[in-house]
């Protein structure tokens, strides 16, 4: 196994991001404590500021080590499609007239099914809602998720193991709702183009199987806290100020035309600019517009390209030298320290796998995204959405993780399914 002395740290470095993570209650902890080293406190508790700053470490170093000249092109080197999408997707669709829209429609629906329209709706939020994720992408299906969970049933329901329960399928759920297609969640698209698949092959090979993990996990739930949720009001997402159907018409125009320009970041920021003047212009039927926190999750997940992008030298040949069952449950516990977009793509570059070991390895992947904040593209928007209903504003990870470990579980039974 070759490595040079800057692969070497990136690594070190990884690890203690990683560490970091799980630290982020500690150090919000010592936040609220106050005192004159509080801002600096409070810096280190944000875990969407995490990567980021560990990231700007490895550029320190790579600097020290090889140069500037090899620091940029290295930068130079990386692809930030993604973050930059996830922060212009994560405004969008949390801005009012999007969010007033789903709503409705959840609410509407809530009442027309048998059952206590707030039980109902949160099962539709856990259920619903993370499979249109392989229409308008996954990131906008976590945003959408979030704000509703965030405005109602986690103002509703103060119990801390439901909201960790709850923020726990809500991940796992978002991670495997957006196989139905071959361009909606971020694992997918690493390998759709080398692999050769298309939405055709994602609906009849993964898509039943995540349907039906997700409706079981979000009946599941629904189930176990029905007598919690039952008294809890149907609460709106946003205010009662009711917005124009030309305005809503305008904001979902803006979703489409940026979920389909999600490769090219010169048309979709061009169009998110084109939205923030519009919103500007019609402010009167705005909220504030998250624009801070997308910029902390895009931060977050520049980051981990950063580091993940020197992790090659040992991660592609762990991959490689496993078999395909294998390889699951390895792709499973490794996306949770680990991006499983950035998994499954140094996993398309092993050279002569078998159409087993290619089906293992996504569903290995999406299986284990809601292990953690870090691991799936939408978790941190999601994370900087619901953590404001937490103790300190942070959610610690290891009940987060104790959260997620059923609903994967009941993934890990449908993904090996035989054919």
């Amino acid at each position: 196994m070759q490595y040079t002395s800057t692969e070497l740290i990136a690594t070190c470095l990884f690890a203690l991001a990683i560490i970091h993570t799980f630290s982020v209650p500690v150090f919000a902890r010592l936040a609220h404590r106050g005192g004159p080293h509080a801002g600096a406190w409070h810096l280190l508790s944000e875990v969407e500021a995490v990567f980021g700053v560990w990231a700007f470490v490895l550029l320190a170093a790579m600097v020290l080590l090889s140069g500037t000249t090899a620091t940029i092109a290295y930068m130079d080197s990386r692809n930030f499609t993604e973050p930059l999408f996830v922060f212009v997707i994560m405004v969008i669709a949390a801005s009012r007239p999007v969010l007033v829209l789903v709503d409705g429609l959840v609410a509407s629906l809530a009442r027309a099914l048998p059952g206590t329209p707030a039980v109902t709706a949160y099962f539709l939020t856990l259920g619903l809602v993370p499979l249109l994720g392989s229409l308008i992408t996954e990131p906008a299906a976590m945003t959408l998720a979030a704000v509703m969970l965030r405005d109602a049933s986690f103002r509703n329901v103060p119990l801390l193991r439901f909201k960790y329960a709850t923020i726990g399928v809500l991940f796992v759920n978002v991670s495997i709702g957006g196989v139905l297609t071959a361009y909606a969640a971020p694992p997918v698209l690493m390998v759709a183009n080398t692999f050769g698949w298309d939405s055709s092959f994602m609906l009849a090979n993964y898509g039943w199987r995540a349907a039906c993990a997700v409706l079981v996990n979000a009946s599941l739930l629904t189930w176990l806290y029905r007598s919690a949720l039952r008294d809890a009001p149907l609460a709106p997402a946003a205010t009662p100020r009711p917005v124009p159907r030309i305005v809503t018409a305008v904001h979902i125009a803006f979703l489409i035309g940026v979920v389909l320009t999600a490769h090219h970041p010169a048309i979709f920021l061009g169009l998110f600019l084109l939205f923030l003047g519009y919103t500007e212009a019609y402010k009167t039927y705005q909220d504030r517009l998250m624009i801070k926190e997308g910029l902390m999750v895009g931060f977050f997940l520049a980051g981990l390209i950063v580091l993940g992008g020197l992790q090659k030298w040992w991660l592609q040949d762990l991959l490689g030298s496993l078999s395909p069952m294998a390889l699951y449950w390895g792709a499973t516990l490794l996306t949770a320290v680990t991006d499983n977009a950035a998994l499954t793509y140094l996993g398309s570059l092993v050279e002569g796998t078998s159409d087993a070991w290619r089906y293992m390895l996504v569903a290995g992947a999406v299986t284990g995204g809601g292990l953690t904040v870090i691991a799936n593209a939408p978790n941190p928007a999601g994370f900087s959405i619901l953590r404001t209903r937490f103790p300190d504003s942070a959610i610690a990870p290891l009940p987060l993780f104790l959260g997620a470990l059923p609903p994967t579980a009941v993934a890990a039974v449908f993904f090996l399914l035989p054919v």
